[in-house]
């Protein structure tokens, strides 16, 4: 067996751990209500999150074996923290890479690039109009985006700062100069977005080398 598969393996018995002792839990906090009504309320719930879990893992199935098709998703498997499932999807949702002539452009489409707002951006100064000197505002992040490709990227960005990897020392290394960790994040999430729509735009495998501020 491959090691690829030996992992794949191991995953999902670890989720089925998981999952066995969550829903012992939750069974056992059932039989704690005493209210007829609601009792039987909450099996009902409790029978259709059962339906619906053979139904996830069809979905599933199909999913990966469509992505399979496509060579991008190849491509795209290669960046740490892009594992099958998020390939797929950012497939899906975007489509081709040239849609976006460069990252920046990503980056708002994804909701990772930054708002600014500017009041006064020319003064009079001696009866002459000039630029102010005012600092930008930083407004925070772009708020009309596709909302499931940021999702994407944030949990992409949050995985790959908690497992070792060129990713992880990328941010730590944020975080070592002084950045917040919640922003060290968002770099990382537009550095992987970045290197996502290099890769896929070039056809390039991935190398750590994206990583550096030129590259990115």
């Amino acid at each position: 067996m491959c090691l690829r598969a030996k992992t794949a393996t191991k995953r999902h018995e670890l989720w089925e751990v998981a999952y066995t002792e969550v829903w012992t839990a939750v069974h056992k906090r059932r039989s704690k209500i005493t209210d007829v009504g609601v009792r039987r309320r909450a099996e009902l719930y409790y029978q259709q999150l059962d339906g619906l879990r053979p139904l996830h893992q069809q979905a599933r199935r199909e999913l990966l074996a469509e992505s399979r098709k496509h060579n991008a998703t190849k491509l795209l498997r290669q960046i740490p923290s892009i594992g099958p499932i998020r390939a797929v999807l950012l497939l899906a949702l975007i489509q081709t890479p040239h849609r976006f002539r460069t990252k920046r452009q990503l980056w708002a489409y994804s909701g990772l690039a930054l708002e600014t707002r500017n009041s006064g951006e020319y003064c009079m100064v001696r009866g002459q109009l000039k630029r102010s000197k005012k600092v930008v505002a930083i407004r925070g992040l772009n708020k009309n985006h596709n909302h499931d490709l940021k999702n994407i990227f944030k949990g992409a960005a949050i995985r790959a700062a908690a497992v070792t990897g060129p990713f992880q020392q990328f941010y730590e290394a944020l975080v070592a100069k002084g950045m917040k960790p919640p922003m060290a994040r968002l770099t990382l999430a537009r550095k992987i977005a970045a290197i996502t729509l290099t890769i896929w735009k070039k056809g390039v495998c991935f190398d750590a080398e994206h990583l550096k501020p030129q590259a990115a």
